[in-house]
């Protein structure tokens, strides 16, 4: 990137957990990579004009709104960054693709199939214009991960016969946690399932090159009601003695059946995604078994990458330990020498690096409203097996 570098003015809206992730992306991806265009961090949109304002000092943003509108007007922005609750993504993503502006969504894509296709439908029109979309899964940059997905389809893994999968938390143990909007399904759209089981579906068929046909699901609310915050918007407060009803799920069990056609039955995969697996904080763990080797992520330990080549003498066989911190792994040479760890909020920079270069050379980048789209198909038919006792449920096209 040099002074003479286009510049590509960005309105974030959300200025929460996400708000925080992402404007460290926005922030220092120009700082370590090579970029093709510079983005700017305009505008930040809040609810609150303190709060919002107090973000925007604090992580670098020009300017501060209460009304995302203000940015899907203006002429003198470019990308739209959504990172609000999911009931909100649909209205602002199709507003402002189709006022012209790039659009980067948090995942799920939207709280309903419905939403998503209206989504992704609003996403394809723009493309043909020059204006794209991205949905931020953001776990597909951490370079462990993409290092698992290049070594698939390196062909190093063989055939795949078996993916396990699980997202493990804690966080809503406590049974006086109050009644946030993540437990509201208006809100949320879904509970563990969508919030952190999207994560799961899409690592494992981004590893896996595979995407899933049908399932065979079953979701469980562990502690039915919370108390209810004591400010009406359900996102600061203190929790009162009124108890309202969690109208989503706190566990999701499924299986899955990835790549299945008229002349193969593809392979299987089982997940999990809890909020209530006690002493686990955010274990996003995936195994992919196949003919020729293994591999295993967890995202607690994400410089490292578990590998086991079946090909290699018995007495010699084994799971190694990939440290992912050389020049030669995915995205790691714009940081610190090999052993130096990355974290957590590299993922965001490394979407912002990929997302910005995409936008900037004219080309869709991935994954597209459509990726999440698919996501969004498969935790609804996830869903539609639960309702019907868990029947096999085939994931709409």
């Amino acid at each position: 990137m040099t002074d003479s570098s286009p510049r590509l003015r960005v309105a974030m809206i959300g200025a929460g957990f996400m708000g925080a992730a992402h404007s460290q992306g926005w922030r220092v991806a120009p700082r370590f990579f090579e970029l093709q265009a510079h983005p700017e961090m305009a505008l930040l949109v809040g609810r609150d004009h303190g709060r919002t304002e107090a973000a925007a000092q604090k992580w670098g943003w020009g300017e501060v709104s209460t009304d995302w509108r203000e940015a899907i007007l203006r002429d003198d922005i470019d990308i739209v960054d959504i990172v609000t609750p999911g009931d909100s993504h649909a209205e602002i993503a199709i507003a402002a693709l189709d006022a012209g502006k790039h659009v980067l969504c948090e995942k799920p894509l939207a709280n309903t199939a419905e939403e998503a296709r209206a989504m992704a439908a609003a996403a394809e029109r723009a493309a043909a214009r020059g204006i794209y979309a991205m949905v931020g899964f953001t776990y597909r940059r951490v370079p462990a991960a993409t290092l698992a997905r290049d070594l698939v389809a390196q062909g190093r893994l063989g055939e795949i016969r078996q993916v396990r999968a699980s997202y493990l938390q804690d966080w809503l143990m406590d049974e006086d946690g109050p009644l946030s909007w993540r437990l509201q399904k208006n809100r949320a759209g879904s509970g563990a399932l969508g919030d952190i089981g999207a994560h799961a579906v899409d690592l494992a068929q981004y590893i896996t090159g595979s995407s899933l046909s049908s399932v065979s699901g079953t979701m469980e609310t562990i502690i039915a009601e919370r108390p209810v915050l004591a400010e009406s918007s359900g996102l600061s407060g203190t929790a009162g003695r009124e108890r309202g009803t969690v109208t989503v799920d706190d566990l999701a069990l499924f299986t899955g059946r990835f790549g299945a056609t008229d002349t193969t039955s593809g392979f299987l995969g089982s997940f999990e995604a809890t909020r209530f697996s006690t002493g686990r904080k955010n274990a996003l763990r995936i195994e992919v078994s196949g003919s020729k080797g293994a591999l295993g992520f967890d995202l607690e330990r994400l410089n490292e990458l578990q590998f086991f080549d079946a090909t290699a003498p018995g007495q010699t066989q084994g799971f190694s330990t990939i440290l992912v911190t050389e020049p030669g792994h995915p995205y790691v040479d714009a940081w610190w020498p090999a052993g130096h760890m990355l974290g957590y909020e590299h993922g965001f920079s490394h979407q912002a690096r990929d997302f910005i270069q995409a936008v900037a050379a004219g080309t869709q980048p991935t994954p597209s409203f459509a990726d999440g789209l698919q996501v969004q198909q498969v935790l609804d038919a996830v869903e539609r097996s639960a309702a019907a006792n868990s029947v096999w449920t085939a994931v709409a096209n």
